[in-house]
């Protein structure tokens, strides 16, 4: 060729290298060659984790525009960085030997703290935070950005027991610390270690150029990976690992994803004869989605969207999936229950009429008595879930109602005899028994639980907040204000929202399902 091959690269000193190592590729070939450094969004924001940046190609974009203007014939990467779809117009040209693959801790003293309960590890990478955490849970992540060298001053200058590198990236720049070692336990990320090159579709004769130095070995294996990546949707927001190896013409996979924290995993992997191996990559994507994969990148995605629906409950993974996909949902529970000592002679005797408001009031009679001991003649509740819970642990329930007022008007109405023994949290709502001694009921209150505040300070500008009962309404409040719908459990607990809350909405049975189909008819 006779013009000069304009090759661009980010300006940093492992880009540097690798730029200059597809210059050298080249020029043996005969080629003349010029670098042209660029500039990129991932190395001027230095100051949040690559996943927070919430930018898809951070280091790849500005080589991107500089090909299709035409600034540049080739652009050169770490494939790691190159997302799975390139921009229309732009094609793989070859990709380079691979590097080692492997990550690399680098820790300051001794490895003494990989035993030990307390220790902090920093990497900007999510996938490498999650699998550090899955493994080491107790451990503390922090973040790490900024080039190799500015990253190992950082680890001498902060109170920190080691950081995680690409081992390829600081073997290339032949910086490696003696006190350094192969994370082989943890799955890099795809394409790890591998350099690529790109260029323009429409450039044959660069095209050309560019298949001489092809590495056909990196090429197959980092495809894999990267099917792998593309199948599951994943970028740099997702803790994704996938690694592909030839040996004895056999290709071996392996690929992992984790949630955030690492508390959850799902891992595949699978040996084919070499030349079998175009579908491997989808095919272990698929069989991670079938493993619970699709709900947990549901869940990643909604993570990196802001909460709009605040649930005063925790939610399992289950309940989570039946959200509208407009709904991106937070929960905690703003209540704990502690259980009261509960005496004897409460129970000495036959109680001739018991009401039971809750679960918890359920918990706290087995948490002091033995089934046998509670000889209650009749047993008033509320709530469809307590009356399941009564009838499985303790005994046959007389009537139940949805909420303790109903409960009140009916034992007015109806009960045998004119005392009750009312087992109760500490905080309850004053109309049961207000209405059953007006009633001349006489109400023997138990306190068998307290209700102790443990709510969470919400950030986020919310479209709702899912309420389960009054103590739960309250506890919110405690930390924020009353913006948005209440949607809320039950009559009761509305009737306290209402005091704060311009729009109110009940579910129509009260269990948490309902309560998430109410939120959801507000996406419709």
């Amino acid at each position: 060729m006779s013009k000069i091959i304009r090759i661009g690269t980010r300006d940093s000193k492992l880009a540097m290298w690798q730029a200059k190592t597809v210059q050298s590729l080249l020029e043996k070939l005969g080629h003349k060659t010029v670098l042209v450094p660029i500039k990129s969004t991932g190395d001027i924001v230095l100051d949040k984790p690559l996943y927070e940046l919430g930018i898809t190609g951070i280091f790849t974009k500005t080589l991107d525009i500089a090909i299709l203007n035409e600034d540049i014939d080739i652009a050169v990467h770490s494939l790691k960085d190159v997302p799975t779809q390139l921009p229309k117009g732009i094609v793989q040209a070859a990709v380079i030997k691979r590097g080692n693959v492997n990550d690399t801790l680098v820790y300051k003293n001794n490895e003494e703290f990989l035993s030990a309960k307390d220790a902090i590890v920093a990497t900007g990478s999510l996938r490498r935070r999650a699998q550090w955490l899955n493994r080491y849970p107790t451990h503390t992540v922090v973040g790490l950005r900024g080039n190799v060298n500015s990253r190992l001053e950082k680890l001498e200058s902060n109170d920190w027991n080691a950081a995680i590198f690409a081992a390829a990236g600081i073997g290339r720049l032949n910086i490696k610390p003696e006190n350094a070692i192969n994370l082989h336990w943890m799955i890099p990320a795809p394409a790890q270690g591998a350099v690529m090159i790109t260029a323009l579709e429409s450039d044959e004769e660069i095209r050309t150029i560019c298949a001489e130095i092809n590495h056909e070995e990196t090429e197959i294996c980092t495809t894999i990976e990267r099917k792998f990546l593309r199948q599951l949707e994943g970028g740099c927001t997702a803790p994704i690992g996938a690694l592909a190896y030839i040996k004895n013409e056999e290709v071996n996979f392996k690929g992992i994803l984790l949630s955030k924290d690492g508390s959850k995993k799902i891992e595949v992997s699978k040996v084919v004869p070499l030349g079998e191996h175009s579908d491997i990559g989808e095919f272990c994507a698929d069989y991670i989605i079938g493993k619970g994969g699709k709900t947990l990148m549901d869940q990643l995605q909604r993570s990196d969207r802001n909460t709009n629906i605040y649930s005063t409950k925790k939610l399992t993974d289950g309940q989570l999936q039946l959200f509208h996909n407009n709904v991106v949902a937070d929960s905690n529970d703003a209540i704990k229950i502690s259980l009261n000592r509960i005496p004897k002679s409460v129970v000495r005797k036959e109680i001739e009429n018991v009401i039971i408001t809750s679960k918890n009031g359920v918990e706290a009679l087995l948490h002091n008595f033995a089934p046998a001991e509670l000889q209650f003649k009749n047993i008033y509740c509320v709530g469809r879930r307590t009356k399941r819970m009564i009838e499985k642990r303790i005994g046959n329930v007389k009537h139940i109602e949805a909420n303790a007022k109903k409960l009140a008007e009916h034992l007015v109405e109806y009960m045998e005899g004119a005392e009750v023994t009312y087992f109760c949290s500490d905080l309850r709502l004053d109309d049961l028994p207000n209405i059953l001694v007006e009633n001349n009921i006489t109400v023997n209150e138990i306190e068998a639980y307290q209700t102790k505040y443990n709510t969470d300070k919400v950030e986020s500008n919310l479209d709702g907040v899912m309420f389960y009962s009054p103590s739960t309404v309250e506890s919110y409040l405690k930390q924020n204000k009353a913006s948005g719908i209440a949607f809320c459990i039950g009559e009761t607990t509305a009737k306290v929202a209402k005091q704060f809350f311009e729009d109110v909405r009940i579910a129509k049975v009260p269990t948490v399902e309902s309560v998430i189909e109410l939120v959801n008819e507000n996406y419709v």
